[in-house]
This record gives C-alpha cells, sequence and structure tokens, in this order.
C-alpha cells in the first residue's frame, strides 16, 4: 500500500502485539501513535475510511470517524466470533458495511443484524509461484533429492523466540529433511541469523513464505495468517504455537465459538485455534500448542505427511475444499469489491477503469 501511494502516519508493525501481557507492556507507546493518528484524521478529513483488522485500535478510529460523519468500511473482521463478543455493537453502531474474507463470518454478523458481505480471502486468489524445484534449489542452496520442510514461527520477533527453537528441533528427530525458514519481513535478518547460531542445526534463510510453502514437503506453522497461506497452496502443514501461561490460561476461559463455527475440545480440552480448522468445521490439520508443541511431538505428526500415505492424501484433498470455500462464490476479486464499495458510499459512479480509490485511511 505504501508504494502505491498510502501515506503512513503510524506503522502497523511498530504497534502490533500478541497476547494479553505483551499488549499491557507497549501500552504507552500504542497510546502515543493512536493520538498522532486521531490528530491527522482530524486535521485531513478523509471522504470514507477503510479499517484492516486490528481491533484494539481500529474501533476507537471508528467512534472517532463516526463523530466526524466519515463512512467506515471494515475489511477483514476481528475476531469478535471467538472473543470480547460485546464488542458487537461498536460494529453496529460504528461501522457502515463490513466485508468478511471467512465465509463463516457473514453469517454471524447477518444473524446479529450487521450489514456484512463475504468477499473471499485475498490469498486464496493469488497464483501459484512459477518457479520450478530445481532452480528453487541452486537459488537457495538447497538438496533436490531431499525432502524440505517449511518453517514458519510467526511474523514478530516474539512469536519467532517463543516457536523457532523448538521448530528447528524437529531436526534432530528427522535428520534426513532439510529445513527452509522464510523471514518476514518484519523481522530483523540478521536477529534471526544470531538466533539460529545457537542452535547448532542448519536451516536456509529464504525471503518468500509462498514459494517455501510451494516448494517444502510439508510444513510446520504457527497459528495465524501462515495456516491460510498453506492451505491455500495445498502445503499438508503442523499448526503450532506457544504464548505466555497466564496469557494462555485468559484466552482458554475467554475463547467461545458460535453456532456459526461447530467447534470440539480435543483431549486436552483445547478448541480448535487455526482457521483452516476454523474454516472447515472440523480438524483437518493437527494442532500442537503450549506443552503438546515439542519437537518430538510435532515429528511424530509431519512423519506421516513426508511419505505418499492415505493421511497426506487426505489432507491435501481437505485443503483443496477449504481453499474453494475461501473463494467469493461470484468470481469477484476480494479487494475490487471493497473498492466498489468505497465508490458507492463517496457517491461516485463505480468505474470500469479498475482504478483504485485515493481517499481511504
Amino acid at each position: 500500500m505504501e508504494e502505491a501511494g498510502l501515506d503512513r502516519v503510524v506503522r502497523a508493525e511498530d504497534v502490533a502485539h500478541m497476547g494479553i501481557t505483551e499488549v499491557v507492556r507497549h501500552a504507552p507507546h500504542v497510546y502515543s501513535s493512536y493520538r498522532r493518528l486521531i490528530a491527522s484524521i482530524r486535521k485531513r478529513r478523509p471522504d470514507v475510511a477503510v479499517l484492516i483488522d486490528f481491533p484494539d485500535v481500529n474501533f476507537r478510529l471508528a467512534r472517532e470517524l463516526k463523530k466526524l460523519d466519515i463512512p467506515v468500511i471494515y475489511f477483514v473482521s476481528p475476531q469478535l466470533w471467538a472473543w470480547k463478543r460485546k464488542r458487537l455493537r461498536w460494529v453496529q453502531e460504528r461501522v457502515s458495511r463490513m466485508m468478511v474474507i471467512f465465509p463463516f463470518e457473514e453469517r454471524f454478523y447477518r444473524e446479529r443484524g450487521v450489514d456484512a458481505a463475504f468477499v473471499g480471502h485475498p490469498l486464496a486468489e493469488l497464483p501459484l509461484p512459477t518457479s520450478s524445484r530445481d532452480d528453487y534449489a541452486a537459488e537457495h542452496g538447497l538438496d533436490p533429492t531431499k525432502q524440505w520442510v517449511a518453517l514458519l514461527p510467526g511474523s514478530r520477533w516474539k512469536e519467532v523466540t517463543a516457536n523457532l527453537g523448538e521448530m528447528v528441533g524437529i531436526q534432530r528427530h528427522l535428520p534426513d529433511c532439510e529445513y527452509i525458514l522464510p523471514v518476514a519481513s518484519t523481522i530483523n535478518r540478521e536477529r534471526v541469523t544470531a538466533f539460529l547460531a545457537g542452535q547448532s542445526l542448519a536451516v536456509h534463510l529464504v525471503p518468500d513464505a509462498r514459494e517455501a510453502l510451494h516448494h517444502a514437503r510439508v510444513s510446520v506453522v504457527a497459528s495465524g495468517t501462515a495456516t491460510v497461506q498453506a492451505a491455500v497452496i495445498g502445503n499438508p502443514f503442523v499448526v503450532v504455537y506457544r504464548v505466555s501461561p497466564l496469557t494462555f490460561r485468559l484466552a482458554k476461559w475467554l475463547v467461545r465459538y458460535p453456532a456459526e463455527i461447530p467447534a470440539q475440545e480435543d483431549a486436552y480440552g483445547n478448541l480448535p485455534i487455526a482457521m483452516v480448522n476454523l474454516i472447515a468445521g472440523r480438524r483437518v490439520v493437527p494442532e500442537l500448542i503450549q506443552q503438546q508443541f515439542t519437537a518430538a511431538e510435532v515429528a511424530n505428526a509431519l512423519r506421516p505427511l513426508l511419505a505418499d500415505t492415505p493421511e497426506r492424501a487426505q489432507m491435501i484433498a481437505c485443503l483443496a475444499e477449504v481453499r474453494r470455500m475461501l473463494l467469493h462464490p461470484g468470481g469477484a476479486g476480494s479487494i475490487r469489491q471493497v473498492c466498489d464499495t468505497v465508490e458507492a458510499l463517496m457517491g461516485h459512479e463505480i468505474p470500469q477503469s479498475g482504478r483504485i480509490p485515493t481517499a481511504s485511511v
């Protein structure tokens, strides 16, 4: 968006933090950034606001925008269907149109009186990478005769430090594979290199997650958007995650899914957290979280997916179905639909040229 001309008043990656205790520690900086953004909105008075995910900030922004009589499009719904459902009234009061990327979200909102539309998931609309396996191996120093395992620990440094150490330990249990680690643009590559230096295990750092998922035989993915990336690419994977014990206990107590999301607890009393499992309405990929997230357990879950087994074939078929569910039934692109809604709220005729409106925040 910045490359397309967006003037970033505040950098989202500087104020985005996961977990309750993590957010509390960074609250002063987040609040200062928020006030700076509000001042910019009051000065510039945009015609339409497009708010994307990030509920802890965007719901407050929506309140300020409502005071200024600025229409609000909310693209990528916050997970109100999982917890903090009392915030639903904020959507009803402050949001002109909720545009959601998961099919069950449209039913959730419409049943509760919100003007909502499922527009499809942008990741499901992307074409697969086109590089060949041999070219990819040559570019990143990989052995094309070996099986590759992609490791996706998360896009925040806190997630990397919480997840990556256990991930790289998988090599001790599956030593015949090679391991690929895409480094997110939000993570400093040198810090990752220094972190891995203490592990005494070989990992190939690569720049792009989608290419890594496309070429890897299997992957280990921290719960988050990357699980959707793996699903739409069709790469069999295992979901992992670890947060502080306090954050986990609070989340387990708070998270409850509505009737629109059929979800059952596992043997440890945990509800599913991976989006692919919530979309499918059943557990199509294994989830190993907190104490269950160990290198040995992950390796055990990966073994049947590395070979040409019925388990692997079944997961690939399930992931293909999830991808179909994430595409808009009418074939319209998600971003195009958001742009059309912006034009409609501005009172302009929808253009035929594909021009993207610039009057958004």
